[in-house]
């Protein structure tokens, strides 16, 4: 599974893609909270970071589509797919390679943004920022990052065009993120059932999780729909 997840990270590398990708991200990210003045994080007043945490998973949802359109869809093209089955590996040991070679440019891509953190607390007059909730939404961000990785990565299994991978898994990582807030606000929903609908979308959870308040319960959330996507993938593979 390693020499899968290794491969999937030299992959993603071999190319000005991986790295134009990872710069964007960073870019774009110290342009938003440092730059901008209606969104920088130096003009909030005080030390909170929580402009950062409501925007990155907006661009984690164009990220990550970009990181795992290629995973399989290149190999399905390439015609290294074949290949790749003849390893003495089975079906999950290479899907999970896959996944957590994608996720760990994921990670790559989040750790140095702690540097917000640390510039904040330097920077902050008293107080400094709320070190419990910083942490829990940055677990929530790796959660939401990690849920994004299995469903870009089922996208590619199921096409050997990259560009199709990439909108699919845009699209689906989108309806999980906002999709069922939306729906909680029609009229239907208005007699408390708004409630229970919003608990189907990834965004109910991550907020939780922000608030520094690890629940059982939003940790089992996500790692079901990981899981699920994953096995999704593992049957798509399977099938060719």
């Amino acid at each position: 599974m390693w020499m899968i997840c290794k491969k999937e990270w030299n992959q993603f590398f071999s190319s000005l893609t991986g790295y134009i990708a990872l710069i964007v991200f960073l870019l774009l990210n110290g342009l938003i909270f440092f730059v901008f003045p209606s969104s920088s994080l130096l003009d909030f007043g005080y030390a909170s970071l929580d402009g950062f945490f409501s925007l990155a998973p907006w661009v984690l949802l164009f990220l990550i589509p970009t990181i795992t359109m290629r995973s399989l869809a290149d190999e399905y093209k390439g015609g290294t797919f074949e290949l790749l089955k003849t390893l003495p590996l089975t079906s999950s040991q290479i899907v999970w390679g896959k996944f957590f070679g994608a996720l760990l440019i994921v990670l790559l891509a989040l750790i140095p943004t702690t540097i917000y953190s640390f510039s904040l607390q330097h920077l902050s007059a008293a107080g400094g920022i709320d070190v419990g909730a910083t942490t829990g939404s940055y677990i929530g961000l790796f959660l939401l990052g990690a849920v994004f990785t299995s469903v870009g990565l089922c996208a590619s299994s199921f096409t050997n065009n990259t560009v199709i991978a990439f909108i699919s898994g845009a699209f689906v990582c989108l309806i999980l993120y906002t999709g069922f807030d939306a729906i909680s606000q029609l009229s239907f929903f208005s007699n408390g059932l708004d409630y229970y609908v919003q608990m189907l979308g990834i965004n109910f959870h991550y907020k939780s999780i922000s608030k520094g308040v690890i629940n059982i319960r939003d940790i089992i959330y996500f790692f079901a729909i990981i899981i699920f996507f994953i096995a999704i993938t593992k049957r798509n593979i399977e099938s060719r």
